[in-house]
């Protein structure tokens, strides 16, 4: 081990005019390495995707466990008016080509601009919207690509907090399906089977970015339900715990990952036989945490 504590300072390289570590490369980069972005574990969906517009999305990242897109956008040098503009409308074209998925926007730049990033932020208070300052960094005659998110997605408070806007059924059956509409019927039907509750029933309770329950008019959310195309991404709220997620791998549950205090299930039709007494479990679970004191 070396006693050397000299800091050795790093140098800044520009690729905005740069022959040999140019836009091609960069993009090729990130292609090959999602992951230098820090979004997660993400694949490439595709690149230089052709828009309706007539222009090319940079790249469509994907989330294989939340079911999200992410419509990037690249830009040498600072950022400006048109590729704001150009990321948001790319986003746009994607969620209403697949509302199926979550979509979020994602604009890349060496330099997010002082001028600009006000602008960015009134856009996140609507649009899920993630602005990344990438630079090419030089140490000793070694490069390296870093990172920085410079503005990230608006974090909402509780669900019985931030809800979104109020919708009705007939929304959601636009969005996802009739059949996936359905099942969510027959997992409340199932869940006032299970719970025995003297205050009455629980409903559905629809809001814009999930389905809820509700009793007598006033949110329960023990159980939440983010309905998609074929599938509803139910998430019961239960302390994580080894034992727990193991039985369900075991019982052949299609499990996402644990998030937000919730073990989240992809159920389908045959799941509500399947793993009936599996799933009962998990809403005794979730209704008696959410009561407990």
């Amino acid at each position: 081990m070396t006693n050397d504590t000299t800091i050795v300072e790093p140098v800044v390289l520009s690729m905005q005019n740069n022959t040999l570590f140019n836009e091609a490369w960069l993009q090729k980069q990130l292609i090959d390495r999602p992951s230098l972005l820090g979004l997660g574990d993400l694949y490439v969906r595709d690149s230089e995707r052709s828009q309706p517009s007539g222009g090319r999305l940079d790249l469509l990242l994907a989330d294989p466990e939340t079911q999200t897109r992410f419509e990037v956008e690249i830009q040498l040098g600072a950022t400006d008016e048109s590729h704001i503009i150009r990321t948001i409308e790319y986003w746009d074209i994607e969620r209403k080509r697949y509302p199926q998925y979550e979509h979020v926007a994602v604009i890349v730049a060496e330099r997010v601009t002082g001028r600009f990033l006000n602008v960015i932020n009134l856009f996140n208070g609507a649009i899920p919207l993630v602005a990344i300052q990438l630079q090419l960094i030089e140490v000793e005659g070694k490069r390296t690509l870093v990172a920085s998110r410079i503005v990230d997605l608006l974090q909402r408070g509780t669900d019985e907090e931030d809800k979104g806007i109020e919708v009705d059924r007939k929304w959601w059956e636009r969005k996802a399906s009739t059949d996936v509409l359905t099942l969510i019927d027959d997992v409340l039907a199932q869940t006032n089977q299970v719970v025995s509750d003297t205050q009455g029933p629980y409903q559905a309770n629809y809001n814009q970015y999930y389905i809820g329950l509700a009793q007598n008019g006033k949110a329960k959310n023990f159980m939440l339900f983010h309905p998609r195309k074929d599938f509803v991404l139910a998430s019961m709220k239960i302390a994580q715990d080894d034992h727990t997620q193991s039985d369900l791998e075991e019982a052949g549950l299609n499990l996402a990952p644990w998030k937000d205090g919730a073990y989240r299930l992809r159920l389908k039709r045959r799941d509500l036989e399947k793993h009936k007494d599996d799933i009962d479990d998990l809403i005794r679970r979730a209704h008696a945490q959410y009561s407990s004191p």
